[in-house]
This record gives structure tokens, sequence and C-alpha cells, in this order.
């Protein structure tokens, strides 16, 4: 769909949409995370001045000084944006009066009760609102459920007596980053694009439209908003299948991933989805639960979405059952008397990126049963504070040798980075539960490896 723009609004429309067309339009992005930087290097690589906001004072300095802390922006490409002036950042926030355009990417994540946490949402909007002046649009890119922009941040905004559609312009655009995806970058990936009336999304399309390849505009803030959280509630509910399966076909002495790779040649009407320790990074694991919770509002259970979240939710425990068991069967050895090698702290296979992995519930899980448990994993060095986990804070990644892996009562596979050699654990470890098939992909199999 294409915006129609009514004749004889207000100036700032025409001045802010003249602004990005011509790239003197000032950017900036707040939070510059896995999602905010590399959004940021995408604008100022398109040509535009951007300025980065976070509360985390290290980033603006480890912008500055080039040295980036996140795989998708490579340090040459951060130095390079730095040097010729497209690229600042800073934990000021009074900057944001010289922005026209304001990217909000904080995150947004689960409460104890699994009800949306949107702290860093209503902050940022409070944050913007100080320096609030006609002719800005601000776009919202943290996954949250339909309602959210118009709900939260509005009314926020408009506090201070600025119209939006008239003096200031409301968007939502889903970010779709994929870490360690290598065919897809931030500039390469559809936008989808929502805005505040007709003004805001004519904004929100010149303005992505500059920066990525396609913009996919669609009729309101909050159809925008459910194309994020249905992309990762399909994801979520086709996982818990496979995890389902994974339990069934094991029961039954069936392998769950051969079964896939046969079902995978059917050329059509079958998608793989594969089982795991458990759902990680931020948005498959928390997107159902927004959902959920925002459906109750209308009176509507969504049983299906919630059941794929419980399964989802409770695989670690499933995985520690199993290796429990393995341990049993290999020479009666009790968990709470074994040493537990974790391979892997990350989420997903080579990217650093802790958010919501399961490997932390699992270091957890198997400390309250009193393993002594150590991890490995060859992207991440320490532990740092995690929300969730403050326990694990500082642990630090084992050192691997033939000798450090023979000293394990067993290997846990949890994630499958292709930095790891698993020839050597394949010849040196005593036990090895493998929750990621990677054993069975490297050509190992035997009584010792045992699929979780």
């Amino acid at each position: 769909m294409t915006a129609h723009i009514p004749t004889g609004r207000a100036s700032a429309f025409q001045s802010l949409l003249d602004k990005v067309a011509e790239r003197t339009a000032q950017v900036g992005v707040i939070g510059l995370g896995y999602v905010g930087l590399p959004l940021a290097a995408a604008v100022a690589k398109a040509g535009f001045g951007v300025i980065g906001f976070d509360i985390d004072t290290s980033k603006p300095e480890h912008i500055h000084a080039g040295r980036s802390y996140i795989p998708a922006v490579p340090n040459e490409t951060l130095a390079r944006l730095v040097q010729t002036g497209r690229l600042t950042a800073t934990s000021d926030f009074a900057l944001l009066s010289v922005c026209d355009v304001i990217a909000i990417c904080v995150p947004t994540p689960l409460g104890p009760h699994r009800e949306p946490d949107l702290t860093f949402v209503r902050s940022t909007s409070e944050a913007i609102a100080r320096t609030l002046r006609p002719g800005q649009l601000v776009s919202l890119e943290s996954t949250t459920y339909p309602g959210t922009t118009r709900e939260i941040l509005k009314p926020v905004l408009e506090a201070a007596g600025l119209v939006s559609g008239h003096d200031i312009f409301l968007g939502f655009s889903p970010e779709r980053e994929d870490p360690g995806n290598s065919r897809y970058d931030t500039a390469s990936i559809p936008k989808v694009v929502g805005g505040d009336g007709q003004e805001a999304l004519a904004l929100m399309e010149a303005f992505y439209g500059a920066v990525v390849e396609s913009t996919v505009p669609v009729s309101s803030l909050e159809t925008a908003e459910a194309v994020k959280i249905t992309e990762n509630v399909f994801r979520a509910v086709n996982i818990a299948l496979a995890n389902e399966l994974k339990v069934i076909f094991t029961a039954m002495g069936v392998d769950v991933w051969e079964v896939i790779d046969a079902a995978k040649t059917k050329p059509f009407g079958y998608m793989p989805f594969y089982p795991g320790p458990g759902l990680g990074g931020h948005c498959i694991p928390v997107d159902p639960f927004y959902l959920s919770w925002k459906s109750r509002e209308y009176d509507v259970t969504t049983r299906f979405i919630e059941l794929a979240g419980e399964i989802n939710v409770a695989m670690p425990r499933v995985v520690v059952d199993t290796l429990t068991t393995a341990l049993d069967r290999q020479g009666g050895l009790p968990l709470g008397a074994a040493r537990i090698l974790l391979m892997g702290l990350a989420y997903k296979k080579n990217v650093a990126d802790l958010r919501e992995s399961p490997s932390l519930k699992l270091l957890e899980l198997l400390r309250l049963r009193g393993a002594r448990v150590d991890y490995h994993d060859p992207l991440i060095a320490q532990v740092p504070s995690t929300r969730n986990y403050p326990a694990l804070e500082g642990l630090r990644s084992a050192a691997l040798s033939a000798e450090v892996i023979a000293d394990y009562d067993a290997v846990l596979i949890a994630t499958d980075h292709d930095a790891v050699d698993y020839g050597q654990l394949a010849r040196h470890a005593k036990l090895i539960v493998d929750t990621r098939n990677v054993m069975a992909r490297a050509g190992y199999s035997g009584p010792r490896i045992v699929k979780a």
C-alpha cells in the first residue's frame, strides 16, 4: 500500500520529508545493542548523520574507539563511520533535541511472572518527551504486543501538548535481526513499517526506504506490531512441536533428527524445525507470552500458544533428566556426585549472545541438583551480569584439552558452535549428551553419545 497525504497539513510533515529526502535529517538511535548498533551503522552508511544513545556509558566509548562489540558491525566499518563523522554515540539524552528521526531499540523483557516488562520503553519515552519538538519522527522497533506504540508511547509524547500526526509523527517498524546470519543484514531484510496516520506512514516509508532495500508498509501501528509477534510465535510453536516430537519419538526409540531430515525432502507442505535444550534469544521465548498477556484484555484465551510456551520452557528439565538417566546407565553415578562440562553458553551457534539462553537455566538446574558444573564457550569468556541468574556472574569458560575433557563425568552439548573440536570430545569424553545432534552431523556415534 502507498500512503495518501491530505493537503493543507502543517509544515512539520513536509519539512521533515524534505530533510529525509535530502539526507540532512539527523537520526538518533536509542539502545546500541544487537538491534540498535547495526541499525545505526546502516543508517549512517545510507548517508544520514547518526547519534547513538545508550545508558551504558561503555558503549559510546567502544564506538568512538572503533571497537565493535556486535559481530554484525565489523571494527573497520564502525571506525570508518566514526572517522567520517557519520556516527557518534553518547549517554547524554539531552542531545535527542537535535534529532529529526528517533528510533527506539531498547529491550522488552518478561517480568518475574512472564508478563511484559515495558520499563525501558516507558523510560525511553519519557526521555524523548523531555526534549520533544515539532517536526520529529519517533519510531519504535522493540518487539512488543499490538497496541504498545499507541497506548504507551503516544500518550507520554503528547502529554506536553504536541499532537501526533500534526506536530510530531509516530511509527512502528519491527526489528528483524538474526544474529549470526551472514546472508542477511539490516539493509537487506525487508522492513515492515506502520504509522500513526498517513503522514507518519509516508515518513516511515521515506526514512526506512532510504536505508534498506525494500519496505513493506502496512495499514496501522497495530498491524506492524502484530507482524513481528506473528513471525516469532510461528517459530516458537513449530519448535515446540519439534521438541514434543523429540520426547515422543525418543520414547519409541526413533531418532527425531533423522525423521526431520527425511521429512524435509518433501518439496511442498513441510518446513523443518529442530528440537533443542530450550528457546533462547530475545524474541522467540518472549513474544508468545506478550501476545498471551495482551489477549486477556480481549477475553481471549491463547491455549495453543501458551501450550507451546510451556513445552519450550520445560525443555531444560527434560535435558537434565536425560543426563541423569545417562549417567546412571553409564556407571550408576548420581547427578549430584558428577562433574559436568556444559558446551556452549550462547543461545545459538556462532554468536556471543546470552539473551534468554537455555544454557543459563541448565547451569542453574545442574547446580541445584548438586552437580559440579563448568562451561566452555569459545565466544563467551565469562558470564556477565544477568537479570535472572546473578549467582552465575563471573563464571569463566574452561580451557579445553584432552586431559580436561577426560576429567569430567559427562559433557553436555547445549550450543553447537563451529569452533569446537567435536572429534576431541568424541575421543576423550566419558559421556556426551548432545541436545543439538552435532555429534551425528560430525560423523560420531556410539554408546558414549546420547541424544537429548
